[in-house]
C-alpha cells in the first residue's frame, strides 16, 4: 500500500495533452459546420428580434398589455441570444486559455 502522498504524486502526473489544430482530418470541415449553425442562429435571431419587435409595438398600440409586455421579454431575449452568439469564440477563448493555466 503506498502513503498517501504518494496518491496526491499521481494524481498530479500531467500527461502532456494540449490542443493541436490539424491533428485530425476534417477539422476544417467540422469548422465550416460550426460557422454554418453560428450564422444560422443569427439570422434566426434576428427573425426573433423583428418578431418580437413587432408584437411590442403592436402590443403597446392595441392596449394589449400582455402581448407589450411578451414582446420586450422577446426583445431581450433576442438582443442577449445575439450577444451570446456574437461572444462564443471569444467566451471560449478566454476560459480556453484560463484553463490552459490550471497547474
Amino acid at each position: 500500500m503506498t502513503p498517501f502522498a504518494d496518491r496526491f504524486i499521481q494524481l498530479a502526473y500531467d500527461p502532456g495533452i494540449s490542443p493541436k489544430g490539424g491533428g485530425l482530418p476534417g477539422l476544417s470541415v467540422l469548422k465550416n459546420v460550426v460557422n454554418s449553425i453560428n450564422l444560422f442562429g443569427i439570422v434566426a435571431v434576428v427573425g426573433a428580434l423583428a418578431v418580437s419587435l413587432g408584437v411590442w409595438a403592436w402590443g403597446h398600440h392595441s392596449g394589449g398589455h400582455q402581448a407589450e409586455a411578451n414582446g420586450k421579454k422577446g426583445a431581450v431575449v433576442a438582443a442577449g441570444a445575439a450577444l451570446g452568439l456574437g461572444a462564443a469564440n471569444g467566451i471560449v477563448a478566454f476560459f480556453s486559455a484560463l484553463g490552459s493555466q490550471v497547474h
